[in-house]
């Protein structure tokens, strides 16, 4: 009895697609990292009206009179992390962007989280909560970046 040689590897008969056309890109205007704003903010406050003190951003701004009865205090630190959590929902949608000045947009996402990091450590008036809450926004925006991207651009090549 003859048997016919199986092959030791398997053929491919998956065929990638790859498209005729050059889909059109979205090209917006050039917009730095957002988050600058609550970093600039930030180092104005802390060393203008703070003398370099980081216990300044528990100071209170206003209250605002609850149904409970209780006063809501909003301090200067609340109210820059808003000002950061805005700024951080505007690059995650502004990271969607597929355009050549997307990978320059995320590189400097990149220098201004290393610019936190390193006042962070080494610079006294940085050294709270609400630069390190901050920082982390910074470190989300770098990674939301650069994982839309992939993602983004993971979408252009089709397996069928």
């Amino acid at each position: 009895m003859v048997r016919a040689m199986e092959p030791e590897h398997p053929v491919m008969t998956e065929t990638v697609m790859m498209p005729t056309h050059v889909a059109p890109r979205r090209r917006g205007p050039f917009i730095p990292p957002l988050l600058i704003v609550p970093f600039v903010l930030f180092n104005i406050a802390a060393f203008l009206f703070f003398g370099g003190q980081p216990g300044g951003w528990s100071n209170g701004l206003f209250n605002i009179p609850m149904v409970s009865g209780t006063p809501w205090a909003i301090t200067a630190g609340d109210l820059l992390l808003v000002i950061g959590i805005i700024c951080l929902f505007a690059e995650v949608v502004k990271s969607t962007n597929s355009g050549r000045s997307s990978i320059v947009e995320h590189m400097l996402s990149m220098v201004l989280f290393v610019a936190f990091l390193i006042e962070f450590l080494l610079v006294g008036a940085a050294s709270s909560s609400v630069f390190f809450l901050l920082m982390v926004m910074s470190l989300i925006d770098v990674v939301a970046g650069f994982t839309v991207s992939i993602t983004a651009a993971g979408r252009d090549v089709t397996m069928t």
